[in-house]
């Protein structure tokens, strides 16, 4: 694998012979000649050092300058990040010479800057002091600056000033930004289609906002409809139209009608488009057959230009098809090509980063975010909370978690309060003297939050992010609602996600799947069918993820006349064509069940060549039932596709080790030691008053650990009685049986358990996090400790959750 230590500095430009004709024109320009055809030329092709350049000369000139060449000074500082100077020289105006158009720009600008309390000031400026009546562009440019929940119910007051005016019905742009106001403003896609029907003269633009906004509400079949509408009005798609659509296809994995709409492009012009090409490459991965990646290469690979987008769409491509070496391998190339990754693009590698062994990538991977200031975006820090957190590695998971928190939120609270405490009515734009934070709190922001508290498993950070998200009035937001769901479920408290789903006003096929595939990893398989059922009786189609749920709901407690049944169903009933999970599912059924003979059987007569996802699952099979040939058989298989993989090393070594078979455990561990590859540390942990402690195997490290250990000791005696026998056939080494048990008593996650009865009280739950599988041995003792502490305890280990009350698991020991 190529080190990620690479230089991302861009190649220096091309000298512009135009540039340097122009710089001739202004240094012996007669400044008394047509100074604001010049101006506006530098505005148009964002020369904005040439339109400077211009400014000094007319400064140097002391010639009286105009309103329209004032008005264009304040555009070219704006559009050239400068708000400061474009506020200076509006300032520096007489109060005579200020039209609607210096008005317009100010208030413009501050809306382009994210400024949008002084964007709203200046326009009430405008209403207050002046006889100047709002044109089209100034309320477009307000209603930007309500385009957010901070401002949305002055957005609404804007609204009805904009209706008396007969705006709305006149101006495609302002009927635009409403359509934007209402979306950002309060997820509000119902009004904003309404908007939409309003506008009596509608352009290509129009027709993309609202197919947009609907693809990025997951409304992706009203996205379709809208297209249909547009296509029967006469108007002809243009990439961003079929981009949009595209994305739609992916979502509902209408591969057909997406291979339409990439002939359509072909023949309309666009088949060397970026931006198209990018869209078609998202589109064949994600419909892909298997997670094949074959069709999104081949579009990605003919593409004669390539950008960002396009790169990421490929990787994001690769990961999604469980080929991460390659999605790294295709970032280097990105850099090499002079590409600047974005923060997309970190998001999805990080993702590769999480599935691999090979940690120092993703540190290489951090440090290049860093480098790049892209590490704190939400999409990033989400990311890499995830990634430490799949590693093991809590405390570097918990850093970038608090990172996010604290930029997100806490700098938001600072700067409210601030601007509260210094807020005076009689305060107008020329008194603001410091730049708006832009940082206002939106629905991705607090969907990302809710995805990292999931990853560490941090429940009373998520209750309080929960609680920031009513008081924001984003209750109702769908995306928010099904990260909400995600996240009680991965944290351990299924009620609470129960409860999050019930409330729910709308839900789309994210919110079943989510509830669905939370009660099935806890173990809940026929609540989890349950639902399933009331999803189709509501009329949601469900999609392969849903399967992906139902057929592990079924797996985990060993339904396999039912598994079978919704196997079948999914091609029968719903044109799902089984991917590589869903087998892979099966597969772990009928391993679990004992059923290896069927499970090879099965494998052999897939469509398409099992992947080491598959072999994998059936090894693990092998070694819960101690079957040492089709174990090796499976753990050959997966070497041959992944030769750097150790679970494989280690599933056959614990095969071994179960069966006395030291010499070959000790071959094993040789043969890992000289490809450098390692067991991943198992470690537990837990929250306790806003503070994660983990653990690992003979843990002494902590401040308590003397208490932990007597509360160990307490444990052991009371079990004991109660009739618990170690079972040491969990201890894969050759050492003596007094020597195993002590081992046991050593592992993570009863260090955690007693250090949780000793933290917490009665009757609240206590759940533990580990990062591997809770070992048999763990498991039965933890069963003991319920009864005898008359606790509930819920343990998150890698492939499920366990719920354990009084002596019984949620998994009924089918695990």
């Amino acid at each position: 694998m190529p080190s990620l230590s690479l230089s991302l500095s861009l190649p220096p430009p091309l000298n512009n012979t135009n540039n340097s004709e122009f710089r001739r024109a202004i240094s012996t320009l007669h400044l008394a000649r047509e100074p604001h055809d010049l101006l506006k030329s530098c505005i148009r092709s964002r020369n904005f050092a040439l339109g400077k350049l211009l400014h000094r000369k007319l400064t140097e000139s002391q010639l009286t300058l105009d309103s329209p060449l004032l008005n264009s000074l304040i555009t070219l500082y704006s559009k050239s990040g400068q708000w400061q100077q474009a506020l200076s020289i509006f300032q520096s105006m007489d109060p005579s010479m200020r039209d609607l158009v210096s008005w317009t720009a100010m208030i413009s600008c501050f809306a382009n800057h994210r400024m949008h309390r002084h964007s709203l000031s200046t326009f009430i400026q405008l209403l207050r002091t002046t006889d100047f009546y709002p044109n089209e562009f100034s309320f477009t440019a307000s209603l930007r600056s309500c385009s957010n929940a901070e401002f949305f119910s002055t957005g609404l007051a804007v609204f009805g000033f904009v209706l008396k005016t007969g705006y709305l019905d006149a101006d495609v742009c302002v009927g635009c930004a409403l359509i934007d106001m209402f979306v950002k403003g309060s997820d509000d896609l119902g009004s904003a289609f309404k908007v939409f029907e309003k506008i009596s003269e509608r352009n290509v633009v129009t027709w993309n906002l609202m197919i947009t906004r609907f693809v990025q509400f997951s409304h992706n079949g009203d996205a379709i409809h809208l297209f249909f509408s547009m296509v029967e009005s006469g108007f002809g798609p243009d990439r961003f139209t079929l981009s949009s659509v595209l994305s739609a296809c992916a979502e509902l994995d209408l591969l057909a009608f997406g291979k339409q709409l990439h002939s359509w492009g072909v023949k309309s012009g666009m088949g060397l488009d970026v931006f198209f090409g990018s869209s078609l490459v998202d589109m064949y991965a994600k419909c892909g057959a298997d997670g094949s990646v074959e069709d999104a290469r081949k579009v990605f690979d003919r593409m004669p230009e390539r950008n960002v987008v396009s790169w990421t769409a490929i990787i994001a491509a690769y990961v999604q098809g469980g080929l991460e070496q390659e999605a790294i391998g295709l970032f280097c190339e990105m850099i090499w090509g002079y590409v600047v990754p974005n923060c997309f693009t970190f998001a999805s590698t990080l993702k590769a980063c999480a599935n691999l062994p090979e940690f120092g990538l993703g540190k290489q991977l951090h440090s290049q975010a860093i480098k790049l200031g892209v590490s704190a975006v939400n999409c990033v820090g989400n990311g890499l909370v995830n990634m430490y957190a799949r590693s093991g590695r809590m405390e570097c998971a918990r850093k970038c978690f608090d990172i996010l928190l604290e930029k997100n939120l806490i700098l938001y609270d600072t700067a409210v309060d601030r601007n509260a405490k210094n807020l005076d009515p009689k305060d107008d734009i020329f008194n603001l003297e410091t730049e708006g934070t832009g940082n206002g709190v939106n629905a991705f922001t607090y969907g990302s939050l809710l995805s990292a508290a999931a990853c560490i498993g941090t429940i009373s950070k998520g209750e309080q992010i929960h609680a920031r998200v009513l008081k924001s009035g984003f209750g109702n937001n769908l995306c928010i609602n099904n990260a909400l769901i995600s996240m009680y479920s991965k944290c351990g408290n299924e009620a609470a996600a129960l409860r999050a789903f019930s409330d729910m006003k709308d839900r789309n096929v994210i919110s079943w799947t989510s509830i669905i595939s939370g009660f099935a990893k806890h173990g809940f398989a026929t609540k989890a069918l349950e639902l399933f059922c009331e999803m189709l009786e509501a009329g949601v189609k469900p999609n392969g993820v849903t399967y992906i749920a139902v057929l592990s709901a079924c797996s985990h407690v060993g339904l396999i006349d039912e598994a079978w049944k919704h196997f079948a169903s999914m091609r029968s009933d719903h044109d799902i064509v089984p991917r590589m999970e869903h087998y892979a599912c099966m597969v772990d059924l009928l391993g679990r069940s004992g059923l290896l003979s069927e499970a090879i059987e099965f494998i052999n007569s897939m469509p398409f060549r099992a992947d080491a996802l598959i072999w994998r699952t059936f090894l693990g099979s092998c070694r819960i039932h101690h079957n040492s040939k089709f174990g090796e058989h499976a753990a050959k298989k997966v070497l041959e596709l992944e030769p750097h993989d150790p679970a494989a090393y280690i599933l056959l070594s614990n095969l071994y080790a179960a069966e006395g078979r030291w010499d070959d455990v000790a071959a094993i561990r040789k043969s890992m030691k000289l490809r450098k590859l390692t067991k991943e540390a198992g470690c537990s942990w837990i929250e306790v008053e806003n503070q994660v402690h983990k653990f690992h195997v003979g843990d002494t490290s902590h401040p308590k650990a003397q208490k932990i250990y007597d509360k160990l000791d307490e444990l052991t005696f009371k079990i004991r009685n109660l009739g618990y026998v170690p079972n040491t056939d969990s201890v894969l080494h050759d050492v003596e049986e007094e020597l195993k048990e002590q081992f046991l008593f050593q592992h993570s996650e009863k260090i955690a358990v007693a250090f949780a009865l000793i933290s917490t009280r009665k009757p609240k739950p206590i759940r533990i996090f580990k990062n591997l599988r809770v070992c048999g041995d763990c498991h039965m003792a933890i069963k003991y400790i319920s009864v005898v502490t008359g606790r509930e305890i819920v343990v998150r280990d890698a492939n499920r959750f366990h719920h354990i009350k009084d002596g019984k698991c949620s998994c009924n020991d089918y695990w």
